[in-house]
């Protein structure tokens, strides 16, 4: 039975389904041959510590956002081995295994593993581990393959997320737009989920939306444009009036608009698309609480955008409130600049100020140096769509995370400094050996570079937060596990944390993680005892 303080959580994860994919047989057969030597060697009972954690940040930045630990405890929580797995095992494994071997494994269970973990949402560094595994080696060996699948991709994709988040800054809109280019149906859920905690603010998802309560967004595709050829096409004449039960005919206040507005933006009737004008009323009329029109299907300037203020400024006189333009294509500086200079030429020439707001919404194969450019050359933008590279993180593909057996384990803190205008910055991670006294506030701590010698500081905490912190023991979930939602609030004030040379794109500042004075000798002289001597002649 799970404790009664994580109730709720416990309850959570259980109504929420684990993906059938993830079970212990989602392996490589290495895990299950070494699982036999063990076994056979009379080593199924020896106690044995892994720890996870990867070598290097991704995208050539400083920092990781650790993501994939709720998935971890479902999959402890579910850890079994059923019959068809072991009829199939037996069929591939070589002949000579002994058949208890087999009994064995439908037997094992997470019963007598402890897993200690940095909470889901936390800025990471290289070396630290994210999760320490600790129970009957053969089991925790079992665990290598589906722990870590679980967690590079999530972390190497809201790290992604956040990447953008920095880059967008904080207050753009964020839209993962990924789900047709993701590394199928598995990829393409992970991304919306792990984008949304990595900063994301919706996806065009909808499943994603279903299953883990993320905002969902979409307007319309060139597909539906071009289906219109011209105004014959229209089939619903009449839009109610808002709040009323009033139909009123649509089209005579579209046309009647479109040639108040050929004065104001100067445009030509013969350059304008009537099908395109026919998509945006239909579009309007079946939402008209929520028109957002993709306007680059024939020409911006010269059609998309006129098309647009037609409608909307119809909408408007119904009573309803348009909401924006989407642009898939072209210069997305110099067209969004253009856009946002005629809406306050029309909200200036109208006295309607709202409609110089109107929300610019950019998509089209976007990445993480576009928004970059964007910025330094100056842009309209208040939305951005993010497919392909966010969600195939084209950057860098893979996290590189590794499972390693240790022989001892300890624990780590995270200081912050004094800074009067925040809550502090974080400093520095420190780790330390189970059985030190925890650090005091306050008072100077001698904090050590793992391995180069010289590197060595003190350092004077006036604030200290424990990381790791033990999360499953012994078959029992004993944190309380946060909603996604929550998770986002978290990765984004833990970045927060982080000072800004940590976080700029080009050439950010390392982040140290050291170890204690004690720590510091004794895996030195763990080394010395390992490593082998040479012998001149």
């Amino acid at each position: 039975m799970q404790s009664s303080g994580t109730d709720s959580s416990f309850s959570r994860i259980l109504s929420r389904e684990q993906n059938g994919v993830i079970q212990p047989i989602l392996t490589d057969l290495y895990q299950i041959t070494m699982a036999y030597a063990y076994w056979k060697s009379g080593k199924k009972d020896d106690r044995a510590v892994f720890d996870l954690y990867f070598r290097k940040n991704p995208f050539k930045g400083e920092f990781t956002v650790f993501a994939g630990l709720e998935e971890c405890i479902k999959f402890l929580l579910k850890f079994c081995f059923t019959e068809s797995d072991i009829n199939y095992l037996r069929k591939v494994l070589p002949s000579n295994i002994e058949s208890e071997f087999f009994d064995y494994l439908q037997q094992i269970s997470t019963n007598d593993v402890r897993l200690y973990a940095i909470d889901e949402g936390t800025v990471v560094f290289p070396k630290v581990p994210l999760l320490t595994v600790e129970g009957p080696l053969p089991i925790v060996q079992l665990m290598e393959t589906p722990l870590l699948n679980l967690v590079n991709y999530a972390s190497l994709v809201a790290t992604n997320g956040m990447r953008f988040r920095l880059a967008a800054g904080p207050e753009k809109i964020l839209l993962e737009f990924g789900l047709r280019r993701a590394q199928g149906p598995d990829g393409a859920l992970s991304a919306s989920r792990y984008c949304y905690l990595g900063g994301f603010d919706g996806t065009s998802n909808v499943l994603a939306g279903k299953l883990y309560g993320i905002p969902v967004r979409g307007t319309h595709a060139h597909a539906f444009v071009t289906s219109y050829t011209d105004l014959l096409n229209i089939s619903e004449e009449t839009l109610m009036r808002k709040g009323t039960e009033e139909p009123v005919k649509f089209l005579p206040i579209c046309k009647k608009w479109q040639k108040q507005l050929t004065g104001i933006l100067g445009f030509l009737d013969d350059q304008v698309s009537n099908g395109e004008l026919a998509a945006f009323i239909s579009y309007a009329s079946a939402f008209p609480d929520g028109f957002l029109a993709l306007i680059d299907t024939y020409d911006v300037i010269k059609s998309g955008l006129p098309n647009f203020c037609t409608v909307a400024l119809a909408l408007h006189e119904l009573g309803y409130e348009p909401r924006g333009i989407r642009l898939d294509s072209g210069d997305l500086s110099y067209l969004s600049n253009h856009v946002r200079s005629r809406f306050k030429k029309v909200a200036e020439s109208l006295k309607l100020p709202w409609f110089g707001k109107l929300t610019i919404v950019a998509s089209n194969d976007i990445n993480e140096d576009t928004i970059h450019s964007l910025n330094q050359q100056g842009h309209e933008i208040d939305s951005f769509g993010i497919g392909t590279h966010l969600v195939t993180c084209q950057k860098q593909p893979a996290l590189g995370g590794v499972y390693k057996v240790m022989g001892y384990k300890y624990k780590l803190h995270l200081f912050y400094n004094n800074n009067e205008t925040t809550d502090g910055d974080a400093l520095v991670d420190l780790m330390l050996q189970p059985d030190e006294q925890p650090p005091i506030l306050n008072t100077r701590i001698l904090c050590r570079h793992p391995f180069q010698e010289s590197k060595r500081a003190y350092v004077c905490p006036a604030k200290m937060e424990q990381l790791h912190k033990l999360y499953w023991d012994n078959g029992e979930l004993v944190q309380s596990l946060p909603t996604l939602t929550e998770l986002r609030c978290k990765a984004i004030a833990s970045l927060k944390s982080m000072r800004q040379d940590h976080k700029r794109a080009l050439n950010p500042t390392p982040y140290k993680v050291s170890v204690s004075a004690k720590l510091y000798g004794f895996l030195h002289d763990l080394w010395l005892e390992n490593a082998p001597i040479g012998e001149l002649s």
